[in-house]
């Protein structure tokens, strides 16, 4: 048995042409482009690389975005500063500080002065709070991308038994919030493990669909599931690799080769979990665009098919 490889590139990619559209049309109602600002702090390479991915999805849907770099030595009373006039710009919809921050800025005193409403992380406590009572709001980019990556996969988590392997704010929360809600995208059983788990392997073999958010290498191998799950792949780890043309290589939290040889369908890293993140960035962003511009409720898509 070989799992299928579920591609996150081809899913985001017909992600991206429906946004395109729907920006257009955007436009063309209200005259306004959808509007983002990211917040970059210093020159961590792999936060470079992120921020260079968004701009080239926003790019390719017509989101109109612009990254502030500022030196990594930057007070946090400056960046507050400048997150006040975002917040007061009704030119910017959406708003973004890509972390981490560096030491002496305290990241939630950041994330908690960006103004909800162009919260397209969707990190703000308000956001947070909405999402867990089950209220329309701002949802985090990577729990919405894997929502989306398993429906347009085929292997929809209505009435599975899913289990997340992650309790992060930034993943295995949010998901679990987003999965237990009683709708016909979602309505899952949900069981979340952790680092406190003793023994994932007799959690993870329950699972319809296992999803890995624990930042470490082969924290999931073939072993721990049953035949015919589906897993999906959150982790990026950075392995030295000296045949590597830069001398490392990307690696999730699942050990690849043993998982595809049990699962039913497994996504790659990278390749997987990834574009659909910066898919759903720009979705984020359109969708705070028709709220403050057209007052759409922010539980309205405008995308019909995400």
């Amino acid at each position: 048995m070989s799992a299928e490889i579920i591609d996150g590139k081809a899913i985001a990619r017909q992600i991206q042409h429906e946004l395109h559209r729907a920006v257009q049309a955007f436009r063309k109602r209200t005259g306004a482009a959808p509007t983002l600002r990211v917040l970059l702090v210093g020159d961590d390479p792999a936060s470079h690389s992120y921020v260079r991915a968004k701009a080239r999805t926003c790019a390719a849907v017509g989101v109109e975005e612009e990254t502030l770099h500022l030196p990594a030595e930057t007070p946090e009373a400056k960046l507050l500063s400048i997150l006040q006039k975002l917040n007061a710009d009704p030119g910017v919809h959406g708003i973004l500080v890509q972390l981490p921050l560096p030491d002496h800025v305290n990241t939630q005193r950041i994330l908690e002065a960006i103004d909800p409403r162009k919260d397209v992380d969707g990190f703000h406590p308000i956001n947070v709070g909405r999402l867990a009572l089950g209220l329309p709001t701002m949802e985090p980019c990577t729990p919405r991308g894997i929502v989306e990556l398993l429906h347009r996969s085929g292997h929809s988590p209505v009435r599975k038994h899913v289990v997340i392997v992650g309790r992060s704010n930034l993943v295995g929360k949010p998901l679990m919030n987003m999965l237990t809600r009683k709708t016909e995208r979602e309505n899952a059983t949900v069981t979340v493990c952790h680092t406190g788990t003793p023994d994932l392997a007799p959690f993870t073999r329950q699972a319809d669909i296992v999803v890995v958010a624990a930042g470490r290498p082969n924290t999931l191998t073939g072993a721990m599931i049953r035949p015919g799950a589906v897993v999906v792949d959150v982790g990026v780890n950075r392995i030295d690799d000296p045949d590597a043309p830069r001398g490392y290589r990307l690696v999730g939290d699942v050990d690849f080769d043993s998982v595809r040889e049990v699962a039913a369908a497994v996504t790659p890293v990278p390749g997987g979990v990834g574009p659909m993140t910066t898919a759903m960035l720009a979705y984020n962003t359109l969708l705070a665009a028709c709220h403050q511009v057209e007052g759409l409720p922010l539980g309205t898509a405008p995308v019909n098919e995400t």
